[in-house]
């Protein structure tokens, strides 16, 4: 290398250095403050306007319906990050949901058994809305509008527009356990510590991996508060719960499914291909990525989460009635948009889509315990969405 080449490397390294450390540093930002700040208003708000609204009883059935939307907003995540949205998702809810409470009331199959076919039939409606999308090149907007006014439809016409229970006379079955099951005081505990031992173990694992690979990681002190503020959400959930009957199952299922979807979006090749997608699906075509298939599979994997919504969401109703899943797609697109994800594509995670499922269900719940009238709350999750696209445009550029 002659000399002055030597001089221009070395004068760029310490450039390279100050970006690669500039890499590790979280950024803290208006849109990354934005998020928990508006959280911690409508909680002080409605903790404030409605005596019930911190009691363990209404916290426990705020987790339920947090899981419940959470579940398919998840689900949402997949379509959105490779820059497609689902309008069929409320509809697939009502639907699955009633077809798993017929196949169990009124043609006497297991519950279980009811409930995996409907699961099945979610994958391969949704993975044939994939195909429709991808080998016929028509938007997915225009195919699952279609399949919105299908399943809406096919829904009345299955339950004749008249409720149709999940159990018969009270007694219990799976499908009815959904949202009625709670894991005992000491089981919750239990699962706390298993789950904050195995995920920091998981953590460690990937920081690990990510040094031996050259890869810049995070301050070990920043993942260490990351990791201690987690561990004690998590107990301080577990606590709240345990004052009323214990963690509820729709909770652990919404957690199964969370962790799932995280290992796929951040640790496989396919979330990575889907992130590709989103950001520019020319280029990801261009490189190799096999753009069809990873948005089938998305599409697919999307029919499998708004049928596990359905049983949640049916079984929490306690009957299939013609509301079952109403503009729940909305909700869900709200919640991945309020947690940063762009509509574009190529953005948004998990996590933060939890969070913007929390402020849907907080909202919600709050509303009802103030007994708003149901023209009131659609007003309000309408502003809502449309402040959360607002936000988005603005503080992050609308990339």
């Amino acid at each position: 290398m002659t000399g002055p080449n030597l001089s221009a490397e070395t004068d760029r390294a310490p450039q390279r250095l100050r970006s690669a450390d500039a890499a590790r540093r979280p950024e803290v930002s208006l849109s990354t403050l934005a998020l928990p700040i508006g959280l911690a208003a409508i909680w002080v708000f409605f903790s404030v306007a409605v005596d019930d609204f911190l009691t363990p009883r209404n916290l426990s059935m705020l987790a339920i319906e947090l899981s419940v939307t959470a579940t398919l907003a998840v689900g949402m995540l997949l379509i959105i990050l490779p820059g497609h949205i689902d309008l069929a998702a409320g509809s697939g809810v009502g639907f699955l949901g009633g077809l798993a409470a017929m196949l169990v009331f009124h043609h006497g199959c297991p519950a279980g058994a009811a409930l995996a076919i409907s699961l099945v039939a979610g994958v391969a409606i949704w993975g044939a809305m994939g195909v429709a999308i991808t080998r016929l090149k028509v938007q997915s907007f225009i195919i699952t509008l279609g399949g919105l006014l299908i399943l809406r439809g096919s829904f009345w016409f299955l339950i004749s527009s008249s409720a149709t229970p999940v159990s018969r006379g009270g007694e219990t079955n799976l499908y009815s356990a959904l949202t009625t099951s709670y894991l005992s005081p000491g089981a919750s505990l239990a699962f706390a510590a298993v789950a904050v031992a195995l995920g920091g173990g998981l953590a460690l694992r990937r920081r690990r991996s990510l040094a031996r690979s050259g890869y810049p990681t995070e301050p070990l002190e920043s993942a260490v508060l990351k990791g201690l503020v987690a561990a004690q959400a998590l107990f301080l959930l577990v606590l709240v719960c345990n004052l009323y009957r214990g963690l509820p199952a729709p909770l652990l299922v919404l957690g199964a499914l969370c962790a799932v979807a995280h290992f796929v979006t951040s640790e496989t090749v396919l979330g990575r291909r889907l992130y590709a997608i989103g950001g520019n699906a020319a280029a990801a075509r261009a490189c190799g990525v096999p753009v069809e298939r990873a948005v089938i599979t998305a599409f697919a994997t999307m029919g499998a989460f708004v049928a596990i919504t359905g049983f949640l969401q049916t079984s929490y109703a306690g009957a299939a009635t013609t509301t079952v899943g109403e503009l729940m797609e909305l909700d869900a697109i709200a919640a991945c948009v309020i947690g940063g994800a762009s509509l574009r594509g190529g953005r948004g995670s998990v996590v933060s889509t939890l969070a913007g499922a929390l402020v849907i269900a907080s909202l919600l719940n709050g509303l009802t315990l103030m007994a708003v009238a149901p023209e009131v709350k659609l007003i309000v999750r309408g502003a809502v969405l449309v402040g959360a696209v607002t936000m988005d445009v603005r503080l992050r550029g609308g990339s």
